[in-house]
């Protein structure tokens, strides 16, 4: 598995992060591969992007969400990956976002990439253009505060 750990300090209070990052069909508009995301109902999404030239699809499930706290997902379909994005309140309006993803690379040219570090750089990118988009903003364009605790598994 290959992973990743990126934070972005955004200079908007914790909520509006959190909102804004719960608006998951705005992601094409700062991730550079996404190219659609549709929720089917509060834990269900379908993901469209094009990683490495190639159109890629697959089904997620949030796992976990805790307002101004966290989101966390899992694939259920496609290529395997998991993540944990958290938020950080540093002050009245300041705030941490930070996310850390695990993913199941197919085929060398993933491979080489997430070993040289590519794939780091393509998140830290897509967190400045979320720091850019949210700031330029000031608010969120929406906001979904529901709470999703999945059972464990063992």
């Amino acid at each position: 598995m290959a992973s990743v750990m990126q934070a972005v300090d955004v200079h908007v209070p914790v909520r509006t992060a959190y909102d804004q990052w719960t608006q998951f069909a705005s992601f094409p508009q700062f991730m550079e591969a996404i190219q659609e995301v549709q929720q089917h109902d509060d834990t269900h999404l379908h993901w469209v992007a094009t990683i490495n030239g190639k159109r890629e699809e697959w089904e997620a499930e949030i796992t976990e969400q805790r307002p101004d706290e966290r989101v966390a997902w899992k694939s259920t379909t496609g290529t395997p990956n998991a993540g944990v994005v958290t938020f950080h309140r540093l002050g009245p309006q300041t705030s941490r976002v930070t996310l850390q993803m695990e993913w199941e690379p197919q085929g060398a040219t993933e491979g080489v990439g997430a070993a040289l570090g590519f794939d780091d750089r393509q998140i830290k990118g897509d967190l400045e253009r979320f720091k850019k988009f949210i700031e330029e903003r000031g608010q969120a364009t929406g906001a979904w505060r529901g709470t999703v605790e999945q059972p464990a598994t063992s």
